[in-house]
């Protein structure tokens, strides 16, 4: 039997964290149905990195009680017993309680774009809008230096479109981070 003759139809999330495919592949569980994610070009891996490492001594430096988390699965409150999404970083600042599997209370959500995944990762984007703590969400691409961010505003509305960054600073008023954008990129095919 192949791995895809395994893979269940529908699943909660307690079925999905007992579950195991044994295939060595990272999964998410989208709308009760598991999806596997496809390794990360070595750019999106490098961005990865380069903005977790970024991130974790800004956080350091500044004594902040928030962690930087990676590839923590996060649990959209739409749909909420049958989602475990997997962004590419998360920042939580709650404090940490027995070993969980989904991140609690997140404060920032980063997602690397990839030309191959545009669709799924835009569904994880928008998933993540649904979480009550969620005040941020980064979504840097991987095929050319730019970013976007969506930003919760204080009335608890997301705006319609995020607010592009292609050059300068990228700011994140969740986390009181500002650096320049062309940072994020060191050590990539793409920096300049």
């Amino acid at each position: 039997m192949t791995a895809l003759a395994r893979i269940p139809v529908w699943m909660s999330v307690d079925e999905f964290l007992a579950w195991e495919p044994g295939d060595g592949r990272a999964w998410q569980l989208v709308d009760g149905v598991p999806q596997a994610m496809s390794p990360a070009s070595i750019t999106h891996g490098l961005l990865q990195g380069e903005l977790g490492s970024l991130v974790r001594n800004h956080l350091k430096v500044n004594k902040s009680c928030c962690r930087l988390v990676v590839a923590p699965g996060v649990v959209p409150r739409v749909n909420a017993s049958h989602n475990m999404r997997v962004p590419d970083l998360a920042v939580t600042c709650s404090p940490s309680v027995d070993e969980q599997h989904a991140l609690s209370e997140p404060v920032l959500i980063v997602e690397i774009l990839s030309p191959s995944n545009q669709a799924e990762t835009w569904a994880n984007v928008w998933a993540c809008t649904s979480i009550p703590s969620v005040r941020e969400i980064l979504i840097l691409q991987s095929a050319a230096i730019g970013a976007e961010v969506l930003r919760r505003g204080g009335d608890g509305s997301w705006p319609q479109e995020p607010q592009r960054v292609t050059e300068g600073e990228l700011g994140l008023e969740s986390i009181g981070l500002c650096l320049p954008l062309a940072e994020v990129y060191a050590g990539t095919r793409l920096h300049r």
